[in-house]
């Protein structure tokens, strides 16, 4: 009987528990009993009961509901709300404190308990899953002391997702987002996106693609987006909107969309007020203009302040922000794409209305394997940047490689612009404490989709998990977001958590060797962005080739950037520029990036550049066995069906890195003209074979 009513308890837990296996959904809120012994039974001496005011608002009362389903879980006990205080219960309490901002929060044992505070309800929110981290986690309850608060502001994601249900650059499914339903249906998955992202600190979501609809803009679409606001807001999550440039002459009427035009500020004012009465606590917008064919205010002779700051303008005094992005380059076989963001962008600093941040990918080109990070950090001091990151990984082998994003995140938020001497980071300008900003935001392109594990690859939600502890606090070390995920996610067996983490930690440096070593980038192929395809010479664009970025050569290979070259170099402070602009001293995984060397160069390592680049092709895709070895290991500890689907993936990983490895190789083999190193067993198939193969994965 007893048995029958677990299960029946189960199936109608809704999607959070459906499964008894693990199939991926839950990701790290897997609040699994944990196991006999001395930290559940001082956790269960701890958490009694969970008591809030009885005047607690939606947000304050989903934080009880969510520390209340996860203890419970966790400690394999019920763990009532509501009841009164005593000995061994935990006080969600909100109170002023000025040290903690707003979303800050403070976890702190008292002879009768424990007590979560914060200014806020999102601030205890926040709180509780902190909580819960620290009990997933294995931590003891003794001398509980935790504070901690958001060194950025706005925390988002950035959804590609189109209204037919596409996702661009998606590679997890269709989006999570059924239009066709809303706002009568309500997915379960709305909410327990929600609660994920809550747990990690998310306090902000762009539903649409940058390469926007108008039809967002639209009555019928509002209702739709207030529907899903309704289901954020009582996880401190606020929604935005990409908007279509040219909105105001496709469903405004208008002959026109010049910014500067009074009927267009009109029209903009006007629809944003009806957006903020239909969604009161509406974020605002982010836009992507003038950008690769899409409309923008250079199509009448506008700059991109005059854009910004009219939405900027048309937001009056409603609480929202507007991000317009930086990613722009002109079709221009003889420039530098490295340089067009910020030869549009830096002059205009200071111009931007004080609701605006300009929104600036992590490198100079476009989310590549590892990039130096982009010249406008620290060039535009009195303006607030947005850090964007891409947790999708376009040009990271999709959903079929296993590649941890935590160290190229991290990368470029320790990067030192110099741009105020020594020690001014990255992190710094963008949290805004480097240039004295009130605004500061970062954002993620969300690896989210309609697949039951949400990523595709299951090793995907570790780079969710990621962007958003490091949102947080980027401090944070990505080694330690890596464990901290493992044990909440995959399993707490400490040899199994060292084995994983280790993979984890290492797999992004072992994509780049076998991809792009020694600061190679952009030679994937054209139109899916997958696989190899450097000898790629004719498209549509010149900067959409890839021998426009190796420039290889019977003398070398790599861009130079320097005085005699593009001269890139100049757009950074002097005190990064020196790192990189001599080729004898460069480090080895920008060298490319910024010179062009010679075939037979000896390089620090003490090979010659050709040797260098096999060497480095052929140990990045012998490690992929590497992984595989080590995910084999863990075996035993993991869920067998997880752990099988990553094996899989693995395999498939290997063989495509050795498609890299020969396929790179043999083609700069017949620039260089130089034998593949003796210790290294040249390719089997013919270059002629491996094109093949890629025209025919390309479909052109």
């Amino acid at each position: 009987m007893l048995l029958r009513l677990l299960l029946l308890l189960l199936l109608c837990a809704g999607p959070r528990f459906a499964a008894l296996a693990d199939d991926g959904y839950r990701l790290w809120l897997k609040y699994d009993l944990l196991p006999e012994g001395s930290a559940r039974k001082a956790w269960q001496a701890q958490a009694k009961g969970i008591s809030l005011d009885n005047n607690a608002g939606p947000t304050l009362q989903t934080a009880a509901s969510e520390l209340q389903l996860g203890l419970q879980g966790l400690l394999g006990r019920p763990v009532p709300v509501g009841a009164p205080g005593g000995k061994g219960r935990i006080r969600l309490r909100v109170a002023p404190d000025a040290t903690l901002g707003q979303e800050g929060y403070r976890i702190s044992a008292q002879k009768d308990g424990i007590e979560i505070t914060g200014p806020t309800d999102a601030a205890v929110l926040y709180g509780c899953f902190a909580l819960l981290r620290q009990v997933q986690t294995g931590q003891l309850p003794d001398k509980l002391s935790l504070s901690s608060q958001p060194r950025i502001q706005h925390r988002l994601l950035n959804h590609w997702d189109n209204p037919n249900g596409t996702v661009e650059r998606g590679y997890a499914g269709s989006s999570i987002w059924k239009w066709q339903e809303l706002p009568e249906v309500l997915d379960p998955r709305y909410q327990d996106y929600a609660r994920a992202n809550a747990s990690i600190g998310i306090n902000g979501v762009v539903l649409n693609n940058v390469n926007a609809s108008a039809r967002y803009l639209t009555p019928e679409y509002l209702r739709k987006v207030a529907a899903l606001a309704g289901v954020m807001r009582p996880y401190g999550i606020r929604v935005y909107l990409s908007v279509f440039w040219a909105a105001p002459k496709v469903i405004g009427g208008l002959p026109t969309s010049d910014p500067l035009d009074p009927k267009v500020k009109q029209w903009w004012k006007a629809r944003t007020d009806e957006i903020y009465q239909t969604i009161p606590d509406f974020g605002g917008f982010l836009v992507k203009a003038n950008s690769e064919g899409e409309p923008g205010p250079q199509d009448y002779g506008r700059n991109h302040a005059d854009g910004a700051n009219m939405l900027a303008q048309a937001l009056g005094t409603h609480d929202g922000i507007v991000m317009w992005r930086a990613f722009v380059y002109k079709a221009n076989s003889k420039g530098d794409r490295f340089k067009e963001a910020y030869e549009e962008f830096q002059p205009l600093d200071g111009k931007f209305d004080p609701k605006v941040l300009v929104q600036v990918k992590n490198g100079p080109i476009d989310f590549q394997a590892r990039e130096p990070f982009h010249p406008l950090f620290g060039a535009m001091p009195r303006t607030p940047l947005v850090l964007e990151v891409q947790l999708t990984q376009e040009y990271l082998g999709f959903a079929t490689h296993l590649v941890y994003l935590g160290p190229l995140i991290k990368e470029c938020l320790d990067s030192d612009t110099h741009s105020q001497g020594p020690g001014s980071t990255v992190a710094k300008v963008v949290d805004g404490t480097l240039e004295k900003h009130s605004l500061s935001g970062i954002a993620g392109v969300a690896n989210i989709g309609s697949d039951r594990n949400w990523t595709g690859h299951p090793i995907g939600q570790s780079n969710w998990y990621a962007f958003g502890r490091l949102a947080w606090d980027h401090t944070l070390s990505s080694a330690s977001i890596a464990e901290e995920w493992t044990r909440m996610t995959l399993t707490r067996q400490p040899e199994a958590v060292a084995a994983v983490t280790d993979v984890l930690n290492k797999s992004r440096d072992i994509y780049v060797r076998y991809t792009t070593p020694l600061g190679l980038h952009h030679i994937m192929g054209q139109t899916l962005h997958y696989g190899p395809e450097p000898w790629l010479a004719k498209s549509d664009r010149p900067d959409w080739t890839s021998v426009y970025y190796h420039k290889a050569d019977s003398v070398g290979l790599g861009f130079n950037r320097t005085a005699s070259g593009s001269n890139a170099l100049s757009l950074y402070a002097p005190g990064a520029r020196q790192v990189w602009s001599n080729p004898a001293t460069c480090p080895p995984s920008y060298l490319l990036w910024f010179h062009h060397v010679g075939w037979g160069q000896q390089l620090s390592t003490g090979r010659s550049l050709w040797d260098e680049l096999t060497t480095r092709y052929y140990t990045g895709a012998d490690s992929v066995l590497w992984m595989q070895q080590r995910w084999e290991q863990v075996k035993p500890a993991l869920d067998a069906r997880l752990h099988a689907d990553v094996a899989a993936r693995l395999r498939i990983q290997h063989r495509e890195a050795l498609w890299w490895r020969d396929a790179c190789v043999l083609y700069f083999q017949t620039f260089s003209r130089r034998p593949i190193p003796q210790a290294l067993t040249p390719p089997t198939r013919p270059l002629a074979e491996i094109k093949q193969l890629v025209d025919l994965y390309q479909l052109r």
